[in-house]
């Protein structure tokens, strides 16, 4: 039997990346009631048979709780890293020589290998490289057959596997690795949520992975990293064609000024809010806390920040995966999450945005609609039934002050919407008469404590409630009266 949780309302929800730190029965479960509403699994790190045991143990302990945990699988895409040092640290000084090598041999003093087979040809001389998350920078002054001969120009200890970045370099390697390939069949065979892209540079990597979800026979959505300048060219045509977008601050703050990643940051969040496009910050929310137990006050800051641009998630990545202290980063994490939250729902609420997404008309107009009534009445919440997810999305896009309710009977849908800013995912039984949904819609909000009788709510509804894409009712109405049907 279920055990039975009150909905957080949390308007800015948290993913949390699962690691070695993280995946014991009882360090899950407690970053589960600290407040984690999305997991990630990061195919960059471990085995397909490792995140096999971590994904069951995750939705074991969901189903124990009723908890919507959705569970997001990020693809490594062509990320470039060094090889591996038999000795390690070594350190670099500025001045000194380096050479890159073709191939994949070992790493030492001075001879360095990297991941990317055409590294040697696609890196010309002037380039830069960096090393570490732009701990270590080089230049290329050289460049022979098998060799590019590269100048230090700020020093630093070099490690096995680290990250190499090409802020000049236009590679011409696939989006999808052979790697990325076998793990998206194994997202798609276990059922995961969402998959994330890494490295988008153009549109055209996007649909690339759209095929092969099809060729699958796959329901993925995907969402895609923005962490390479490239992408910030075509980011119009990416967010319209993608399900969600995460902003990637460690790589883009490498490719791009990191004076900039800011900027980029609110523009793109703003930009996604516009086409009611998920989207997540991420990267370095709470560093410190890796190795400490309280994290500084600028990193604080930076989570509030995010929060204050009513971003649908923000997400800890080493701080979860690999750092000491996993269940206190989430418990962080919540409570500025909460408190600027209740910050923002005192503040008066702005007019709901004035443009109807493209993509579904009857239904983004019924959205807008609902969203001016809930507004003018100052309604307790607003219900969406929703069979895809898709009415739950036009509702949030607006950043509404009081809860939306995303109610669906299809559990991956529900697991789903546990993503989206402000909105409460709530399964139900399918039903087929609208006439029901009335006291059934009462029932589950008063048991979930986010409504009492009497209560004013505006529901976004449809005369076909089974059927995706039919929302074409919006109608108000108080908690407990009875509608004629029911008289």
């Amino acid at each position: 039997m279920p055990v039975e949780h009150k909905p957080s309302l949390a308007r800015t929800k948290i993913i949390a990346t699962l690691g070695p730190a993280s995946v014991t029965p009882d360090t899950l479960q407690r970053m589960l009631d600290a407040g984690v509403d999305v997991c990630r699994l990061n195919f960059s790190h471990g085995d397909l048979e490792t995140h096999a045991q971590t994904l069951a143990l995750v939705r074991k302990l969901a189903a124990t709780r009723d908890l919507p945990v959705c569970v997001i699988g990020d693809l490594c895409g062509p990320k470039i890293r060094l090889g591996t040092f038999a000795q390690e640290p070594v350190e670099l000084k500025k001045g000194d020589v380096i050479r890159f090598v073709r191939g994949e041999g070992p790493c030492d003093t001075g001879r360095l290998t990297v991941s990317l087979p055409g590294f040697v040809d696609e890196v010309a001389p002037g380039h830069r490289v960096y090393i570490d998350d732009g701990l270590v920078r080089l230049v290329v002054r050289e460049r022979t057959t098998d060799e590019l001969l590269c100048e230090c120009l700020v020093g630093g200890l070099l490690r096995s596997r680290k990250g190499v970045n090409l802020p000049d370099t236009h590679l011409t390697v696939p989006a999808l690795t052979e790697k990325d390939r076998r793990d998206l069949a194994w997202a798609i065979e276990h059922g995961l949520d969402y998959v994330a892209l890494s490295f988008v540079r153009r549109p055209e990597d996007l649909y690339e992975l759209k095929r092969r979800i099809k060729e699958h026979n796959g329901d993925l959505p995907v969402i895609i990293k923005i962490e390479k300048t490239e992408a910030l060219e075509h980011l119009d045509e990416l967010i319209t064609h993608t399900d969600g977008v995460l902003v990637a601050r460690g790589d883009l703050g490498v490719e791009t000024d990191v004076w900039r990643v800011p900027l980029i940051q609110k523009d793109i969040v703003a930009r996604c809010q516009q086409r009611g496009v998920p989207v997540i910050v991420a990267t370095q929310m709470l560093q410190s806390m890796v190795d400490n137990p309280m994290p500084t006050r600028a990193e604080v800051s930076d989570v509030a920040n995010a929060v204050f641009d009513q971003a649908d998630a923000v997400m800890l990545s080493g701080e979860t995966a690999v750092g000491r202290y996993p269940v206190e980063a989430v418990a962080m994490m919540n409570q500025i999450v909460e408190a600027t939250g209740a910050y923002l729902a005192r503040r008066s609420a702005s007019e709901p945005q004035g443009t109807v997404a493209v993509h579904y008309h009857a239904p983004a107009a019924i959205a807008h609609a609902a969203v001016q009534a809930a507004l003018d009445l100052n309604a307790r919440v607003v219900a969406v039934w929703t069979a895809t997810g898709a009415t739950a999305r036009l509702v949030a896009r607006h950043r509404l002050p009081m809860p939306v309710v995303g109610l669906t009977y299809d559990e991956r849908v529900w697991r789903r919407l546990n993503l989206l800013y402000g909105v409460v995912p709530v399964r139900v039984a399918p039903l087929h008469n609208p006439a029901e949904m009335a006291a059934t819609l009462d029932q589950l909000l008063m048991q979930k404590g986010l409504a009492d009788p009497g209560d004013l709510v505006v529901v976004v509804t449809s005369t076909r409630p089974t059927t995706p894409g039919a929302t074409d009712t919006a109608l108000v109405r108080r908690v407990g009266e009875k509608t004629p049907a029911e008289s």
